[in-house]
């Protein structure tokens, strides 16, 4: 059974396209986690009747990347195989790389598939956005530079195992490059399965103020992984320096919330 995970807020006008695609896949269930949402983002998803479409639906925000352990919790319920992770802005094309990514799980065993977002990545990547830095440094600490090069659990889709989810406990997926941490730790296997380059994803543009905190939340989470892959304190400095971005807005009382009411993994 393959699920598709959705998490959605104010994406009005880009959730319909998203969802449309995906309810052409030969998938079981498109769990949407609608949260805090001002917008018509629900009056669109409840416009499409998807027949496989399953809607949980939040008043408050959640926060950056806690629908997503939210929505994995709820598709191993349902005695999911396979869950896969699409943003819901995500308006590209690119449903047989999502294919790809359920095929890495059932076809080739991984327990992690990740996507290529750079598949021709800059050759000083410390001159770029520190996040390419910093996944690179996770993933060396991985063992996995050479094999996965800047692919994360940060950044494009990406699709776990059953393994995975009764393995890590589903609150840890609230913070993705913390899975990739565990899941090494626990010997399970993960590798690249597809190949997107980032344009073709079609995410939304922000402004400069999101992207710097975005930058901050993937440093911060990057560098909370490294600490858990060596069974250190977690930690979100360096350098003197304290990369929050989004972290302070993760609401993990909903997330344990939810948890303890539908018993954790």
């Amino acid at each position: 059974m393959i699920s598709v995970v959705v998490p959605a807020r104010n994406e009005a006008g880009r959730i319909a396209t998203v969802l449309q695609n995906l309810g052409t896949l030969p998938v079981d269930h498109i769990i949407v986690i609608a949260n805090g949402s001002k917008d018509a983002t629900m009056r669109e998803i409840l416009s499409l009747r998807l027949p496989k479409l399953q809607i949980i639906y939040f008043h408050d925000c959640l926060g950056i990347d806690v629908p997503r352990a939210i929505g994995a919790k709820v598709a191993l319920s349902l005695g999911s195989d396979v869950v896969a992770f699409v943003d819901g802005d995500m308006v590209g094309t690119f449903n047989e790389n999502l294919m790809e990514l359920a095929d890495g799980i059932t076809l080739k065993h991984l327990d992690l598939a990740l996507t290529n977002c750079y598949p021709s990545p800059p050759r000083h990547i410390e001159r770029y956005n520190p996040t390419f830095q910093w996944r690179l440094n996770l993933n060396k600490e991985l063992g996995l530079e050479k094999k996965i090069g800047l692919a994360s659990t940060a950044h494009g889709p990406h699709a776990v195992s059953r393994r995975l989810l009764e393995t890590i406990p589903a609150r840890e997926i609230a913070v993705p490059p913390v899975v990739m941490a565990l899941a090494r730790q626990a010997k399970l296997r993960l590798d690249v399965a597809t190949t997107i380059p980032h344009y073709r994803l079609g995410s939304s543009i922000k402004n400069q103020i999101h992207t710097n905190k975005i930058i901050d939340t993937i440093v911060g989470d990057c560098l909370e992984a490294i600490a858990a892959f060596r069974g250190e304190p977690r930690t979100r400095q360096w350098q003197n320096s304290t990369y929050l971005g989004y972290h302070s807005e993760r609401r993990f009382d909903l997330l344990d919330l939810f948890l303890s009411e539908n018993g954790r993994s």
